[in-house]
């Protein structure tokens, strides 16, 4: 009942008239309640809710209801807080730092009580030989009142987001799901590419479905379950190996995260953040997720050609037939970024899809989203929404303690000195400072920490804004494929019974491009043509560059040109996708010449042993 209501608040939010600091202070108050409810405190008490739980939830009403029974008073006194104001502003932080710890882990809510502690230890750190980072420290009330009492900490911008953009988003995803759209999605897209006269059309079915089931996901994790649970029996009669099956679903299903319209929760805060419409960040999604799976796609056909993996049967219906059975839930697909081009707001938009999805549910009587049905989907976004906001809420903790002290900027000077103020090395130690991050805290606290404290050293150095941030958000995406701690290829391998650590490095190879385009668009001005910022000819110059790039680096990484490459045309591919990525002329002269060369030199080394070899066994 609690997450059926909490979907349905946020719902009335849409329409309704709610004081912006009432509405995230009783939002977070219903997530904290659920998260004691649904996470256990530990193994042992996975089936029951203890007392300490029911303490927790008293606790967290008592210390969330202040707030706005005090509410005339309440706001003006955070920087002078009296005894009640910091007793329940502790008792908030630790119910905070408790549900993210059982929501998402041990190491965010660590990392947010280390920046805690920065905050009151600063002058230590001059004592130590630590004079960049320390900072004249802060009393317990002062930080308590920047956390508990301000939209600069737990309410700041991160919870606002998980509370609207997130929460309805995640519902829409589940309404979508439960009126049959995911199910449609996977099917529609082996009807559309899975039918091949090799072992690359599964393959290429699990790309194009992780692609249209990530526009209503969000998330890589769930997006790489949902694809593995069905493509993967596919994938196994076409002979695919298990770590290799795994990579593409791991690699299609984090997709998700950059996917528009739903992407992930970072990009809703990248709007807030930038101070620009959630329009804006989905323009400039567009082709950077499209060069994403190009390179899924292109990796798996080298791969498949190379293996000479088997074709399989992907079903009786044909692409027009499933199109015209149940092409209507492309309808609310399509829905969000078309009204949100009418001029919409994101929130009305995704409501209104979300009623337009409910609405074609009842053209199939089997799908249809009967009481009971949609009283499960919006339990099932209720629910969804819990880590986000326990994550949210702790990412606000240590943005709070970051403006507080001014860490961000310190951090900042220090990347760009360490760089010597280059351009290059400046990005280059930036991209490694947030995929560092991300190996230890979820992908939306990471790109919300880099955000303050990263992107200014970019901006320093001559990076465009939208260009740090967008760059910040795509490696904090990445993250979540990259060794040692990679989530999606954990939960693919599980699936396939693939081996946990090729599993990932496979997946690495296969996203390998989405780890270079970011370094087109804050490296060059043309190179901003990727989020579609510039003239028309910087776009198209751009993009088409970075395609040739995509398949260059598939030549390279995938082992096959025409026929099977060499080490050496694999070494001059790679070399050119790398150089192909930097929008420039001389650059994309120089990556022309060395992919040209490979091309050359494979088709003419042995032609009749690639003659024989592009169509295998």
């Amino acid at each position: 009942m609690l997450a059926v209501g909490l979907s349905l608040y946020a719902l009335y939010w849409v329409l309704g008239i709610v004081q912006p600091f009432v509405y995230r202070v009783t939002f977070l108050l219903l997530t904290l309640i659920l998260s004691f409810l649904f996470y256990p405190a530990g193994d042992r008490d996975r089936n029951r809710v203890t007392v300490v739980d029911w303490a927790l939830i008293l606790a967290t009403i008592i210390a969330l209801a202040w707030p706005i029974v005090d509410f005339e008073d309440f706001i003006y006194r955070s920087v002078d807080p009296d005894g009640i104001d910091i007793a329940l502003g502790i008792v908030t932080i630790v119910a905070v730092l408790e549900a993210t710890r059982r929501t998402t882990g041990l190491i965010l809510p660590t990392t947010a009580a280390c920046f805690l502690a920065y905050a009151f230890y600063g002058p230590l750190l001059d004592l130590v030989g630590l004079r960049v980072l320390a900072h004249r420290g802060y009393d317990p009330a002062r930080i308590v009142g920047t956390s508990y009492m301000t939209l600069e900490g737990i309410f700041g911008v991160p919870l606002d987001v998980a509370a609207t953009y997130i929460v309805l988003f995640s519902l829409y995803g589940a309404i979508l799901t439960a009126s049959g759209a995911g199910q449609f999605f996977l099917d529609w897209a082996m009807a559309a590419v899975g039918r091949s006269g090799r072992g690359a059309g599964p393959g290429r079915a699990v790309t194009v479905a992780g692609l249209l089931l990530g526009t209503i996901s969000g998330s890589g994790v769930a997006n790489t379950v949902t694809l593995g649970s069905v493509a993967w029996p596919l994938l196994r009669r076409a002979q695919y190996p298990p770590d290799t099956a795994g990579a593409i679903l791991s690699a299609a299903g984090i997709g998700a995260i950059i996917c528009p319209p739903a992407l992930g929760a970072a990009a809703f805060i990248i709007a807030e953040f930038l101070r620009i419409s959630y329009l804006q960040v989905l323009i400039m999604a567009v082709i950077p997720a499209l060069l994403y799976f190009a390179s899924i796609f292109l990796m798996i056909e080298a791969d498949t050609r190379r293996a000479a993996l088997r074709p399989v049967d992907v079903g009786p219906l044909s692409l027009w037939q499933l199109t015209r059975r149940s092409g209507y839930h492309f309808v609310a697909l399509i829905g969000v970024p078309a009204m949100l081009l009418l001029g919409m707001t994101a929130f009305r938009a995704v409501f209104y899809a979300m009623v337009m999805a409910f609405v074609l549910s009842f053209v199939d009587r089997a799908n249809a989203l009967t009481p009971r049905r949609l009283l499960r989907a919006l339990y099932t976004g209720g629910r969804s929404v819990l880590p986000v906001a326990a994550t949210t809420a702790t990412a606000g903790i240590i943005v709070g303690t970051v403006t507080l002290t001014g860490l961000g900027l310190k951090i900042a000077g220090f990347i760009v000195a360490l760089a010597g103020g280059q351009l290059f090395l400046t990005v280059l130690y930036s991209a490694g400072a947030v995929l560092m991050l991300g190996l230890a805290v979820p992908v939306t606290a990471s790109y919300i920490i880099a955000a303050v404290m990263v992107a200014p050293a970019m901006t320093q150095v001559g990076v465009p804004e939208l260009a740090a941030h967008m760059f910040i958000f795509y490696y904090a995406v990445l993250s979540e494929v990259s060794p040692p701690t990679a989530l999606s290829p954990f939960a693919a391998a599980a699936i396939t019974g693939g081996r946990a650590f090729p599993t990932m490095m496979l997946t690495w190879k296969y996203t390998l491009p989405a780890f270079v385009f970011p370094f087109a668009f804050t490296l060059s001005a043309q190179g901003m043509g990727l989020l579609m910022q510039g003239s028309a000819a910087d776009i198209a110059i751009s993009t088409a560059s970075a395609l040739v790039g995509i398949l260059a680096l598939a030549a390279g990484l995938g082992g096959w040109i025409r026929g099977p490459a060499s080490s050496v045309e694999r070494a001059l591919a790679t070399a050119g996708g790398l150089l192909l990525f930097y929008a420039g002329t001389w650059s994309d002269a120089a990556g022309l010449g060395l992919f040209g060369t490979a091309i050359v030199l494979n088709v003419f080394r042995t032609p009749s042993a690639i003659r024989g070899a592009v169509e295998p066994t």
